[in-house]
């Protein structure tokens, strides 16, 4: 059993990391598509306070700290 040099093996290495990250990519794409129309659901179902998940989802959707987020916020991100 030949040994290969560490050079190859970390060349190797990245390549599949590469083919890696662009099969995975579109995957993860698609997932966080889902993920948005499930979450938009939920705020139209619902009133605040919602459940940490959706309002960490939020709060990065509309770039405001989730204590600073009001039902206006929501209501106006909602109609966008």
């Amino acid at each position: 059993m030949a040994a290969i040099s560490r050079k190859l093996r970390k060349t190797l290495q990245k390549q599949d990391q590469r083919r890696s990250r662009i099969e995975n990519g579109a995957k993860k794409n698609k997932e966080r598509d889902r993920k948005e129309l499930r979450l938009k659901a939920a705020l139209g179902i619902g009133a605040l306070p919602y459940t940490p998940t959706i309002m960490s989802w939020l709060s990065q959707a509309i770039d405001k700290p989730s204590k600073q987020i009001v039902q206006a916020d929501v209501d106006t991100f909602l109609k966008a």
